[in-house]
């Protein structure tokens, strides 16, 4: 198999090539029998446009996936060669940031795994979001190339002319396959521009001119949007995905047989969060300058179109001043202005226009007046969108609103990353559930054997140990494999409290001070970007390391107790910490994540989850049993109360409670200001004290407490073994197979 290749391409054996070469041809076996899978079949499609797919590394996933992983390895092995030091070379494309843009990965990847024809549309962007450095305990944005030759990337002779206001820009479309387990290929289809200039940007940050269009527009994921420049270069950044989009779709549909009055019998439109919303005018006025009328078109749209909503963050859903877009896209003004019209004409309720008052464009609005499907992400945050958030659309379009729970691709996130649990696990019960998940629920009847419990718990420790190797050779951080592994990985955002853990952090920093020895000693491992310009994320990062030096250089605490930031999360550093690891944190602000999908990883591979009755959480709790997880914290309910009355005041908490005030104190005491940045602690402090919008000090004493039973469970290691192995049968709920086949039964119809 890869013998050939070599032989065709270099005239060497396997054993001769350098690992390059190896590559290489790796690349070449697997695009090759990839296309081979590539089907026509399908009248309609769906097209799932996202501005983030965060896909990680490919070769790997690409071998499993073709059926040829363990040949593969074998192959090379026999050769002396090691697949893990070929999969060191691929780079990881840059191309998403947080749950949005790796769920939308594993949804091309289910997509394709059911047979379904479907493919992604998004942007090539060449620098992603950011590669993430620590300097002087602050985290520094640099540019993060990605983009090399021999890739994934595929040129196509596909270009389209997009205008936007004052200028024009050529398109090109790239393509990365995308391919199913055990079935067919479809594509990720990624547009961008020739005249991209990657010069311009200013030495090793993510600064460039954000006005010279035809040479930025491709070059960041969400750039900085803090100034003027920096919305209308996401605006136009949205137009060029859309109107590329749009385009693709009518070709493709026309060349199947619509004649466009039938759109919605060939092509189902997936807007994934409120960033490719353009879609929605974009394609009525293509259609009137068809000649078709504004009635039908407007119905033939909605027919197409469907919303995922992805949050209830009031920040989140798209607002975009009415002169900005007609600066860069007047050409949709009409049309927008015209959508809104109908609205006005029909409700009374200022609260579901699409333009209000103040001349901002609700994103968000349009996609539920306009698409007809609204869907959720976890039971209770659909819930709370209907009965909360969203509730004036829910009354008019009750028919609309559906809940899809995510899920995870378990190819990804255990046949390749947990590679020692996959082989125990089909030594048990058969390679079945690799293509059907739910078929993991057969482990639950090895619940009461003392073998089974004994080997999850040593394969746990070899996994534990294999992160200690990796962070030491890639980081330079030696942890203890022995410890506790308390690990939260995420996006870096106040909802998701990772200040909270931090707290947690200083009071047992302190307890250990006095004297008050963990019977296991604990590693808190945190891997987390923030936004450029969110500064009380960057505020906590900051915070985080600076605990890291002073606990992890002092001889009285280091023993027992470890931090690490884990610099450039992505998602190959998920695939070694999550297998590792012991308590799973999932601390958000109950009812400010949507779902999650962390949680279901974690959970697949025996993390047991410590969390608040928050998004998927509330799912799992219900799956495996409370007792197989530890909730603490208030409701939902509760916290939508709060709000409601904003009774919570941050600062009664800080003066009547003397342990969270020596816990805050503690951020800006002497060891810590002597770590770090005193303007940037002191703000921090000010802000946990006298703002704490995402109520931290509301939980936290219920954390803490709650935390401590975790600890001492743990050391009841057949207890523990056995609520791992509960988490693992029952994960197979959370396959984004499961998701998928929702969404085309109820939204897609394929």
């Amino acid at each position: 198999m890869l013998a050939e290749i070599c032989k065709k391409n270099y005239d060497k054996s396997v054993s001769e090539c350098s690992n390059e070469e190896l590559y290489t041809a790796l690349l070449e076996l697997t695009q090759s029998m990839a296309e081979d899978k590539v089907s026509a079949e399908g009248k309609k499609k769906v097209y799932y446009i996202s501005a983030e797919f965060l896909i990680g590394k490919l070769l790997s996933n690409n071998l499993i996936n073709l059926g040829i992983y363990d040949a593969v390895k074998e192959e090379l092995a026999g050769s002396g060669k090691d697949l893990t030091e070929l999969e060191e070379l691929e780079p990881e494309p840059s191309l998403g940031n947080g749950g949005l843009g790796r769920l939308a990965a594993c949804f091309l990847d289910s997509i394709a795994t059911l047979g379904l024809n479907g493919d992604g549309i998004g942007l090539n962007y060449h620098m992603g979001l950011f590669k993430q450095v620590f300097e002087h305990n602050f985290q520094k944005e640099t540019a993060n190339p990605w983009i090399q030759t021999p890739g994934w990337l595929t040129k196509t002779d596909v270009t389209y002319e997009i205008s936007f206001g004052h200028l024009t820009v050529t398109s090109r479309l790239y393509d990365i396959a995308v391919t199913g387990y055990e079935n067919r290929t479809n594509k990720l289809h990624l547009f961008d521009i020739e005249s991209v200039n990657e010069a311009i940007i200013h030495g090793d940050s993510i600064h460039f001119d954000k006005t010279n269009i035809p040479e930025n527009l491709t070059l960041f994921l969400y750039p900085d949007d803090s100034d003027k420049a920096g919305n209308l270069l996401r605006i136009y950044q949205q137009y060029f995905m859309v109107a590329n989009a749009a385009r693709f779709i009518l070709d493709e549909c026309r060349k199947k047989g619509s004649n466009l009055h039938d759109l919605a019998d060939y092509a189902a439109i997936q807007i994934n969060d409120t960033h490719p919303s353009m879609i929605i005018p974009e394609l009525i006025r293509l259609l009137t300058a068809e000649g078709i009328g504004m009635d039908e078109a407007v119905t033939i749209v909605t027919n197409t179109c469907a919303y995922t909503n992805h949050t209830i963050l009031a920040e989140a859903l798209e607002k975009w001043p009415l002169s900005y877009l007609e600066e860069v896209v007047p050409q949709l003004i009409p049309i927008i202005r015209e959508l809104d019209e109908r609205v006005r004409s029909r409700y009374s309720d200022p609260a579901v226009r699409i333009i209000d008052d103040s001349g901002r464009v609700h994103m968000a609005h349009m996609d539920m007046h306009y698409g007809h499907s609204v869907n959720g992400v976890a039971y209770l945050h659909t819930e709370i969108l209907k009965n909360s958030e969203l509730n004036s659309f829910y009354r008019i379009y009750p028919e609309k609103f559906n809940n899809k729970t995510n899920g995870i691709t378990f190819r990804r996130w255990l046949l390749h990353c947990n590679q020692p649990l996959t082989a125990y696990l089909e030594s048990l019960i058969g390679p079945e559930f690799k293509k059907d998940a739910a078929q993991l629920e057969k482990l639950l009847s090895y619940r009461d054997s003392a073998e089974v419990r004994n080997r999850l718990l040593a394969i746990k420790q070899e996994n534990k140990l294999a992160l200690k190797n990796y962070l030491k050779a890639t980081q330079g951080v030696d942890i203890d494999e022995n410890s506790i592994y308390d690990i939260q990985v995420k996006r870096l955002h106040e909802y998701k409290r990772q200040q909270m853990n931090a707290l947690w952090i200083i009071y047992k920093y302190l307890e250990i001070k006095r004297g008050h020895i963990p019977t296991t000693p604990i590693t808190v491992i945190f891997g987390a970007k923030a936004a450029p310009a969110y500064v009380i994320a960057k505020d906590i990062i900051h915070l985080i390391l600076c605990l890291q030096q002073v606990i992890n250089n002092d001889p009285e605490a280091s023993p027992y107790l470890k931090v690490v930031m884990v610099e450039n999360y992505n998602v190959t550093k998920a695939s070694h910490i999550i297998p590792a690891c012991d308590i799973s944190e999932q601390i958000s602000l109950a009812s400010k994540e949507a779902s999650g999908t962390g949680n279901m990883k974690f959970m697949l591979n025996g993390a047991i989850t410590l969390g608040t009755r928050d998004g998927a959480n509330v799912e799992i709790g219900e799956l495996i049993g409370e007792e197989n997880l530890y909730f603490f914290g208030e409701s939902s309910e509760q916290v939508i109360a709060h709000y409601a009355k904003g009774d919570y005041c941050a600062k009664s908490y800080y003066v009547d409670d003397p342990v969270i005030k020596e816990l805050v104190d503690f951020i800006i005491s002497a060891p810590v200001m002597k770590a770090g940045d005193a303007e940037t602690l002191l703000r921090l402090h000010a802000e946990l004290i006298k703002k704490d919008w995402f109520m931290t000090l509301l939980d936290v004493r219920d954390y803490i407490r709650t935390k401590e039973i975790v600890l001492r469970d743990y050391e009841d290691r057949a207890a523990w073994a056995e609520k791992m192995l509960i988490n693992i049968s029952k994960a197979g709920f959370f396959s984004s197979d499961r998701t998928i086949a929702e969404y085309n039964r109820d939204i897609w119809k394929l």
